[in-house]
């Protein structure tokens, strides 16, 4: 009978285990930073890196958009102007987002600090917008107000 009891504990044990994978694997929440300055990326993504929170880095629009096809993101954060084209390739990204995943919060960044580009980011659905140098406790700020993360 101690055999009987032994297997049934262990059989609890492994269904407790399983609740709590799938239950961290379904919390655990996306960022997607996009930015072709290196030390942007690794500045935010080590700022907003948390337990329960995986971030995800991008250089280019073209890889952002893969991430964007591959994965949920609960929050997009891209610089308004990459090494493109375009040059204002975060505009682009904040179409593609809001197009293809509208439940994604966006908050785009800048260098420029041009009103009309904040302008035209808030008006194309940015949940916020915010000027380089980035103050990144602001930062983790609006991100926890989006209810993302409680980052500390």
């Amino acid at each position: 009978m101690q055999y009987g009891m032994d297997i049934a504990k262990y059989r609890r044990y492994y269904l407790v285990a399983q609740v709590f994978l799938m239950t961290t694997i379904l919390e655990t929440k996306k960022i997607l930073i996009v930015d072709d300055d290196q030390a942007a990326l690794t500045t935010l993504s080590g700022s907003l890196r948390s337990p329960g929170v995986e971030v995800v880095t991008a250089s280019r629009l073209e890889s952002a958009e893969a991430a964007l096809e591959k994965y949920f993101f609960e929050l997009v954060i891209a610089d308004i102007r990459m090494s493109g084209i375009l040059g204002v390739e975060g505009l682009e990204l904040l179409r593609y987002v809001k197009t293809n995943s509208p439940k994604t919060k966006v908050i785009i960044i800048s260098g420029s600090g041009s009103e009309d580009l904040r302008k035209q980011a808030l008006e194309r659905g940015a949940d916020h917008y915010c000027d380089k140098p980035v103050d990144i406790e602001a930062l983790m700020h609006r991100v926890r107000e989006m209810g993302i993360c409680s980052l500390q």
